[in-house]
């Protein structure tokens, strides 16, 4: 009998085993498959037709039975008189509206996706196409905002007409991307603006010298390096930092003036941010809607699809980018836990 129980016992730590290295084999071929799928693939969604079916599936459970049944023959109806009137006269299709999504990070890696988007969109656009761009930005580097940037400089370069909607934030370098826009709309209580740069630098000369640590830097050239962390920093380096900074501030405000020609520039280029109520009366934005409004108007006279590209990412971008997600999310709950109460 002991003999059994111990070859019952064996064989089931076996077939464990023999499990596990499956799992693992199987898991091994699906990343290999997904590494020979160099591209990424672009996402199409009728936002058009996903809002009609939403509206149909609320009417229908808010009927009772005899008026379900009613509302179903005048849909097969309506459908038949539609049908017929096709065949006799054609319908022209409607012009479509693309939607991109953008949401920046402070190095705006996002790009990546959002070229792909906006080739795809020059590619297949019609001369009567136009472009929602749903943005969503806080800014951050110069050069990184720079790139998002120039990816909206390309549809206006084709001849497209681009809408942008803020309805959280668009701020700094974000503000850089919504003023590109041949139309800016936001959110009653959207953040805009905030058209200045900042540079921090935290400096552990002392602590190094109270430890007795000795810290070279070696450099070729005057202004190779400015501040530092770790050196002694002095009045002319922290002169010459700051004077990059005032050229960068002014590359900013010289483009954000070429784009929105209205704005008092010196007004409003002071790195100070509003809501969107105020940023209308001081011409920041065109018109306080959001994107939701102004997605259910275009309805009627354009076909909505929303565009969305996913590029094919490694095992560790992958967990990298759901360490960051747990990150934000953790610190917007710090952040809900201790803001303000506008009741008191």
């Amino acid at each position: 009998m002991d003999f059994l129980v111990e070859l019952g016992m064996f064989v089931a730590k076996s077939l464990t085993i023999v499990i596990s290295i499956a799992a693992i084999a199987l898991i091994l071929i699906g990343l290999g498959m997904k590494q020979k799928h160099r591209n990424g693939e672009l996402e199409l969604t009728d936002l058009s037709e996903l809002h009609e079916e939403m509206g149909e599936t609320l009417t229908a459970s808010l009927l009772s039975k005899e008026e379900l049944k009613k509302h179903k023959k005048e849909l097969k109806k309506q459908h038949k008189q539609e049908k017929k009137k096709a065949k006799k006269e054609p319908e022209t299709s409607k012009p479509r509206l693309f939607v991109l999504d953008f949401k920046g990070s402070i190095d705006a890696k996002e790009v990546q996706e959002m070229r792909e988007e906006v080739s795809a969109v020059i590619i297949a656009a019609n001369e009567e196409d136009q472009v929602l761009i749903r943005l969503e930005s806080g800014g951050g580097m110069v050069h990184a905002y720079g790139l998002a940037s120039s990816q909206i400089e390309r549809l206006r370069a084709a001849n497209i007409h681009i809408t942008i909607s803020v309805d959280k934030v668009a701020a700094s370098g974000g503000y850089m991307m919504a003023c590109l826009g041949n139309d800016l709309i936001a959110a009653p209580f959207a953040i805009i603006g905030s058209i200045g740069v900042i540079a921090q630098i935290p400096n552990f000369n002392k602590i190094l010298k109270k430890n007795d640590v000795e810290f070279e830097q070696l450099t070729a050239g005057e202004y190779k390096r400015t501040l530092t962390m770790f050196g002694e920093n002095t009045d002319a380096a922290r002169e010459k930092f700051k004077q990059e900074l005032e050229e960068t501030h002014v590359l900013f405000k010289e483009f954000v003036s070429e784009r929105r020609p209205q704005l008092d520039i010196v007004k409003v280029a002071t790195g100070e941010h509003w809501y969107g109520s105020q940023a209308l009366d001081l011409q920041l934005i065109d018109k306080i809607q959001t994107s939701d409004d102004f997605v259910m108007q275009a309805h009627d006279k354009f076909k909505v699809v929303l565009l969305k590209y996913h590029g094919k990412k490694k095992l560790s971008e992958r967990i990298a980018q759901a360490a960051s997600m747990t990150i934000e999310s953790l610190a917007l709950k710090v952040l809900a836990a201790r803001s303000w109460d506008w009741t008191k």
